[in-house]
């Protein structure tokens, strides 16, 4: 792309973003679930992969007509969690107070003085994660995330993304900037684990299908000795979600050996599979979750996160 065409992107985005922002997150929600309807009426190869996905992961407790509805309805979420994010996004912690709450975060999270490793996946408003730190000051929230193209998009992206305070690490750059974050000790860092992971992925079931699987949060996890707490972000309502954290999954066994990475991440995919079960609309169904093994993950169908791995993941 083209420094002129890059520049006209940069500005057109943000003046799309500046509009959003001057709307209230009410109608910023009706907005998107309106927006989403249309995608689900356009937007045919999405609308084939969220249909595949849910009859691979959810045929056997729903029938077509149901597995139908909920697609779109996930479109419909799906717009609204795009549209409110950017609203969001520019909001002060007390005006989002009435829209947003907290459930089990202040008892899974550990206070400030002690790193936390938290699995986070595509649920609800996800952006809405780097928030639960309105309660305690003290925390420093921290996650990674891949550049966009172009270059002017992800500008845009990650200058609202600043305004909550978290720290953003890009992945396939940062390790060593998160590798000292977390060696300061008062970070929780939330991983994005619930989409495929590539050709370096642990190939692990997911809805009783194997699929790669990122072993970054038990990594992390075993490295600094902390357990892995799944946390899920639930649309209660129109422009309303709730934050909720699992049980923490231990990294050690009861006499204090470490645990296989595969293993943990084994849970961390059953709490996922769990809360998408809750409400399956809430879920990022869009996305190839279950795409074929790479030559590697199809040689060590059940494999162990080796050294080199560990090396990627971090």
């Amino acid at each position: 792309m083209s420094s002129n065409m890059g520049t006209l992107l940069f500005w057109t985005v943000r003046g799309v973003v500046a509009l959003i922002q001057a709307l209230p997150l009410v109608l910023a929600a009706r907005l998107g679930r309106a927006l989403g309807s249309l995608a689900w009426g356009v937007d045919r190869r999405h609308r084939r992969v969220a249909l595949q996905n849910l009859h691979q992961a959810l045929s056997r407790e729903h029938s077509r007509e149901e597995l139908h509805a909920i697609a779109k309805e996930n479109f419909r979420r799906i717009g609204e969690n795009y549209v409110c994010a950017i609203k969001t996004a520019g909001m002060s912690n007390e005006a989002l107070r009435p829209h947003l709450t907290l459930q089990n975060i202040h008892e899974a999270v550990p206070s400030p003085g002690q790193p936390c490793i938290a699995a986070i996946g595509h649920f609800g408003n996800f952006e809405l994660f780097a928030r639960i730190n309105r309660d305690r000051p003290g925390w420093q929230l921290a996650t990674t995330y891949r550049a966009l193209r172009p270059p002017g998009l992800n500008r845009v992206l990650q200058s609202l993304r600043r305004k909550s305070g978290a720290l953003f690490f890009e992945r396939t750059r940062d390790a060593e900037a998160v590798r000292a974050a977390l060696a300061t000790g008062h970070v929780t860092l939330g991983l994005l684990s619930d989409q495929h992971a590539g050709d370096r992925g642990l190939w692990l079931p997911f809805f009783g299908t194997h699929c790669s699987t990122s072993p970054a949060p038990a990594v992390y996890a075993l490295r600094l000795n902390v357990p892995v707490i799944p946390a899920f972000c639930f649309r209660t309502g129109l422009a309303q979600w709730r934050i909720e954290a699992a049980p923490p999954i231990p990294t050690r066994t009861a006499d204090g050996t470490p645990r296989e990475v595969a293993e943990i991440m084994v849970e961390v995919n059953r709490a996922f599979e769990h809360a998408i079960r809750r409400d399956p609309a809430n879920w990022f169904w869009v996305h190839r979750r279950w795409k074929p093994a790479s030559t590697r993950q199809r040689k060590t169908r059940e494999p162990k996160a080796s050294k080199e791995e560990t090396r990627a993941s971090g």
